[in-house]
């Protein structure tokens, strides 16, 4: 008995023949096995287990390149059958192309499998196995035509290397690739990889509900395909998926691939009459496909949508850029937002934004439209789901649980096509929490300023040592908070938005442009210390103390009372705790020189070292 192992799938990639020799051989049944397995898997798609077009491409294959071994039977039933005698070493030597298979294996593991062992020294069995991958191939070129061609994910038996949905998990690391160029501006997949891994809210669905998310299936991914070329081809059929699915004047548009599809199309079919895979000529395909996408996007969002307008937009209204704008607005909504926010303190609010435009003179009929105010409170009906998140934007969230319309207090901006790839819902989620930690700040400021207003109306009556208490707890928050929003408003906004612009106007690529605004979202957030709890939680107690003695101010225009006084005190103790942790924080992280943004932070508080002179205290009435 012998037991001769070559190609099968029945439950996973295993083939045994068997070979009898007692006085004769019946070859006829093992030859009867090999045909009936062919025939079997492409007809059989009902049944269950593991069937699809790549394993029907395999058993084409497989038919091929047995003929020979069909040959090699014959042939051997000719010589046993003239010369009884022969012995099983014969056979061995005859028939020595034994191959085992991972079980299992479905889609385009099928790919890696055939090709891992087409990688052997033997040459029959190397060129049989080089013939059933290039047939195998042939599928995958099909389904890489599709997808990148026309936006399509041919793929109902779940063995392409793309699929739709979320990524179920990392890619794997490939560090011999972490250097190569990814063909984004210079950029390499592990660069590519770090900016996925700082997003800090998950990407969802584009605005436009038709559209869909895709993502790598890692374990379908044939070893010899790199991750970085992969990734252009999902870039590539969510570019074209993109286009495909609005309902715009694509005629006016122009088509996403310059009306090159015929060209790409032949590309790929000469690829796939190749006998063997070419990675240098497979990449280089993808690549021209990718640049001809990117530097169309790029045309259409710089030049047609003017991207650079909308990113002033962005700043101008999120990072508060229009500062006259802001103030006006805290001004007039001042009194309405201290209350807790009822159904109707939306539509207030807007109108009381409205207002405030009109006063700056920003009268644009086609921008304000966009811009509308949001107010969260107990019992609202989210018509957007982009609203509801849960997670990392409720931690990030400056004030969770509102207890007034300004804690409350949203922005939301209707992001025109084709802009909305680049603004998604969760990109404007994070600038959201952006604008009310910096709209915490201005008006933290705006209070202090008019409580200085309130001193300076009441400078020549006589004070008590009540009030000297009081001002310099002032003249200390003030100075602070001026200092903080400078730092924010300086060193991080104009700062990281003048890099932001360089970098656009430096390429034509649009997946360069991607990666650079992610990176200045990114950096937002870092540097603001969003990110940073120690620090966040300790500016924010810092910004509560400010509101709290506004307010106390503000109520109590003479002299405090008792209760006043007490209340005071507890401010001091408070503001002057606060304030030693935040310099206590800032000069631990600069004395190991950890983060620069700290450091950058601690010199604007420190510059003439006042606070390190006050032992690292404000507030205090013996500073």
């Amino acid at each position: 008995l012998f037991f001769f192992f070559f190609w099968a799938l029945s439950g996973g990639l295993r083939c045994i023949f068997t070979f009898w020799t007692a006085g004769s051989l019946h070859w006829g049944t093992d030859v009867d096995f090999i045909v009936w397995f062919q025939d079997h898997h492409p007809s059989q798609q009902n049944q269950s287990g593991l069937h699809g077009i790549y394993l029907r491409a395999f058993c084409t294959g497989l038919d091929s390149v047995l003929q020979p071994y069909r040959q090699a039977l014959l042939d051997l039933e000719q010589e046993f059958l003239a010369d009884p005698h022969l012995s099983i070493s014969h056979i061995n030597y005859s028939l020595d192309q034994v191959c085992h298979v991972s079980k299992h294996i479905h889609g385009c593991q099928i790919l890696e499998t055939v090709h891992k062992h087409s990688c052997g020294g033997l040459p029959p069995v190397r060129s049989a196995l080089e013939k059933i991958l290039a047939v195998c191939h042939g599928v995958m070129y099909k389904q890489l035509s599709a997808w990148m061609l026309h936006g399509l994910l041919l793929d109902q038996h779940e063995e392409f290397f793309i699929k739709q949905g979320p990524s179920s998990g990392n890619v794997p690391s490939q560090p011999e690739e972490d250097d190569d160029d990814l063909g984004i501006g210079g950029l390499t997949g592990k660069q590519l990889r770090e900016l996925q891994d700082l997003r800090l809210i998950e990407e969802e669905n584009m605005l436009a509900p038709s559209l869909k998310q895709f993502s790598l299936r890692v374990e379908m991914l044939p070893s010899y395909i790199p991750v970085r070329v992969a990734e252009k081809i999902l870039f590539v059929g969510e570019s074209v998926q993109m286009f495909e699915n609005q309902n715009v004047n694509l005629t006016r548009k122009g088509s996403i691939l310059k009306n090159q599809e015929d060209t790409f199309a032949a590309e790929l079919h000469r690829l796939k009459q190749q006998p063997l895979f070419s990675l240098v000529d497979f990449e280089s395909v993808v690549d021209w496909i990718r640049s001809t996408v990117a530097e169309h996007l790029w045309k259409l969002m710089v030049e047609e949508s003017d991207l650079l307008g909308q990113l002033k937009i962005i700043k101008d209204f999120y990072l508060l850029g229009r500062g006259e704008l802001f103030q006006a607005f805290i001004d007039t909504a001042q009194q309405m937002l201290k209350t807790p926010p009822t159904a109707v303190t939306e539509h207030d609010v807007n109108v009381a934004f409205q207002q405030s435009a009109h006063k700056v003179l920003l009268d644009d009929d086609n921008l304000l439209p966009l811009l509308h105010l949001t107010i969260e409170y107990h019992g609202k009906e989210h018509k957007d789901t982009s609203q509801t998140r849960e997670g990392p934007s409720r931690e990030l969230s400056p004030r969770e649980a509102p207890a007034s319309g300004w804690a409350a207090l949203g922005l939301s901006y209707k992001v025109q096509w084709p802009l909305h790839i680049l603004f998604t819902p969760a990109v404007l989620e994070k600038y959201n929490v952006v604008f009310k930690y910096l709209l915490s700040v201005r008006r933290v400021q705006a209070e202090l300023q008019h409580c200085w207003a309130l001193q300076m109306q009441r400078k020549h009556l006589k004070s008590n040592r009540t009030d000297a208490i009081k001002w310099r707890l002032r003249d200390h928050m003030a100075f602070l908070v001026d200092n903080l929003q400078y730092y924010l408003q300086v060193d991080v906004l104009e700062s990281q938005f003048s890099q932001l612009l360089q970098q656009i106007n430096a390429t034509r690529d649009f997946e360069s442009i991607r990666l650079a605004h992610d990176h200045f979202l990114s950096n937002l957030l870092a540097q603001s210390f969003i990110l940073l709890k120690p620090v966040f939680h300790c500016l924010n107690e810092i910004l509560d103390l400010c509101h709290s003695f506004c307010s106390l101010v503000s109520q109590n225009l003479g002299p405090l009372d008792e209760r006043g006084a007490a209340q005071l005190s507890i401010l001091v103790k408070g503001f002057s705790r606060q304030s030693s942790l935040l310099f206590k924080i800032l000069s631990s992280v600069r004395n190991h020189q950890i983060n620069s943004d700290l450091a950058q932070l601690l010199l604007r508080l420190d510059y003439n070292k006042y606070y390190t002179q006050a032992g690292g205290t404000l507030g205090s009435f013996g500073v």
